[in-house]
């Protein structure tokens, strides 16, 4: 076989954007406030708020003007790091006390437990932090998955629409650009994908086309020996 790995997104991939926006992000500005107040001395925490200061370009911000910040950077769904990482912290806690359960597809969660068995190994890319990744995957309706995962990559790597930062990822999967299979929604992460080398498949769950690449609605029509 040629797909020796596979590379997947998250959202709208294997699980509902839904899940995220209606569920995630919500639970995050609810109790994100109270966190950081409890937490500001906290070295992994203090170390995140040193970063909204920095990258808000503010130095000086107290921690109610961080979580201003935070607050409004969740509401513009802006992909920064530190925002990412403090989510995190703050869903790890809602997932160990049970109040979250983390959201994937039945037919992704079937694929990725076959293709696991098959041999191929596989990989998340979410714009998410890696802890928020692996919380979905270790604390989700069907279990555990988190032993099916060779690794995860988040923004870290860079933005998921530029091509260097599958480059990125290929190099540290080591595994050849052509060996990778990468699943996505979004068409200009597939195009991204696409011009590093990798090999892409598109899931357009309501039905449609990702132009310029394979598309399917489910994880079911998925044959990695097929690409």
């Amino acid at each position: 076989m040629s797909i020796k790995a596979i590379l997947t997104d998250i959202e709208g991939t294997t699980s509902a954007v839904s899940f995220v926006f209606d569920v995630l992000f919500p639970y995050a500005a609810k109790h994100l406030p109270d966190f950081v107040r409890q937490n500001a001395t906290r070295a992994d925490v203090a170390e995140q708020l040193d970063a909204v200061r920095r990258d808000s370009n503010e130095p000086q911000a107290d921690v109610e003007r961080v979580v201003e910040i935070l607050l409004s950077w969740i509401a513009e769904d802006r992909k920064a790091t530190p925002l990412k990482a403090l989510q995190g912290m703050v869903w790890e806690q809602g997932y160990q006390a049970g109040q979250l359960k983390g959201h994937v597809y039945p037919d992704a969660v079937d694929a990725l437990k076959r293709w696991h068995q098959a041999g191929y190994q596989l990989f998340v890319y979410s714009s998410g932090s890696i802890q928020a990744q692996k919380l979905i995957f270790g604390c989700s309706e069907a279990g555990d998955l988190t032993p099916l995962f060779s690794g995860y990559f988040d923004t870290t790597s860079g933005p998921k629409r530029e091509a260097q930062s599958y480059r990125n990822i290929q190099q540290a999967m080591r595994v050849e650009a052509e060996d990778i299979l990468f699943l996505s929604d979004i068409v200009e992460e597939l195009d991204a994908a696409q011009s590093a080398g990798l090999k892409t498949c598109g899931l357009a769950r309501e039905g449609g086309e990702l132009e310029g690449h394979v598309t399917v609605d489910s994880f079911t029509g998925i044959e990695p020996e097929a690409f």
